[in-house]
């Protein structure tokens, strides 16, 4: 098992990147989705949970074989799909990846989101000879990520928002600006097959880091779209996008 601990900041509030998440998550799926591969939402509802309290069960599944590395698809099947479920108890959440036919491969991801800038060390509690594990400071205005995922309306060093009035980020922004929040992710990866382990886990923390960054990328470049929005706005907009997502790449409503 690989682990690593992502710290993610972002130019907005908690209780502002509440409805960013999840406009971003939805309108993103619905645009990596088309008629063969994409997400297919199984359900969208509450969830009560004795610890956490009231939140979103989420259950996906993710068709994206022909996305896989030359090597991978080697030995993969044609068909095959990701079981992504997430418990949003914001701001705290939980998500973990199973695969169709992996049964040990799994990816579970902890979440915490604060009003800072990366500055709380060990926020999931691990036990002391845990406390090793490898952070990752990602700047969503100037790491490097796949030029594929480029867009000039999401360059943040160019964006600047009209509703919030800021923008664009300059080299010190994670210094200079207010507000400022963190993402906190302690993201654990496993793929106990053997001869393939390490190649493997070691690249999919790879796709989880550009992940992440084109995503709180989009949810800063979005936030025109979404600032407005309450939560029963984004609520809707979720349900909305699910059925035109699942339309989209062929699945009947149950």
């Amino acid at each position: 098992m690989l682990v690593k601990e992502y710290r993610i900041c972002m130019p907005l509030t908690v209780e502002e990147y509440r409805i960013g998440q999840l406009y971003t998550i939805s309108k993103h799926s619905h645009q990596e989705s088309d008629t063969e591969e994409g997400i297919e939402v199984l359900r969208n509802e509450p969830h009560y949970d004795p610890a956490h309290g009231q939140g979103q069960l989420t259950e996906k599944r993710v068709h994206l074989s022909s996305k896989l590395p030359s090597w991978a698809r080697a030995f993969v099947p044609r068909i095959f799909y990701i079981t992504e479920r997430a418990w949003n108890y914001y701001p705290y959440t939980i998500t973990e990846y199973t695969c169709s036919f992996l049964p040990k491969f799994s990816i579970h991801i902890e979440t915490k989101y604060e009003n800072n800038c990366g500055t709380s060390d060990n926020i999931f509690g691990l036990e002391k000879d845990s406390c090793a594990v490898e952070v990752d400071a990602l700047d969503i205005a100037y790491d490097a990520f796949p030029e594929r995922h480029y867009s000039v309306s999401e360059d943040l060093r160019c964006f600047a928002s009209t509703k919030t009035g800021r923008g664009p980020l300059q080299a010190d922004w994670r210094e200079t600006c207010s507000p400022i929040m963190c993402s906190y992710k302690l993201v654990r990866v496993m793929f106990e097959v053997w001869g393939l382990q390490t190649r493997v886990e070691q690249f999919i923390h790879k796709v989880i880091r550009d992940v992440l960054l084109v995503g709180h990328r989009q949810a800063f470049a979005w936030v025109d779209e979404w600032y407005s929005m309450k939560l029963e706005d984004v609520r809707m907009f979720e349900d909305e996008m699910h059925v035109a997502t699942n339309q989209k790449i062929g699945c009947r409503e149950t």
